[in-house]
């Protein structure tokens, strides 16, 4: 996985973060959901770094005992 997709997943996190943030400060129920969502998808993506770069590493090391 690239670590130019992770800082991307992990930046989508932290918006989705503040527009939940703001949503619930300013009691902007579609801001809080969006955010929540926005959230919520970056931590998926994220999942999904971590399983690849353990395949990636079981694979790795299956090649090289």
């Amino acid at each position: 996985m690239s670590i130019g997709d992770k800082i991307k997943h992990k930046a989508e996190e932290v918006v989705g973060t503040v527009k939940e943030k703001v949503g619930d400060a300013t009691d902007n129920e579609r801001l809080q959901a969006e955010g929540a969502t926005q959230r919520t998808e970056a931590q998926i993506k994220q999942a999904g770094d971590h399983v690849k770069d353990a395949a990636h590493d079981t694979r790795d090391a299956l090649r090289h005992p």
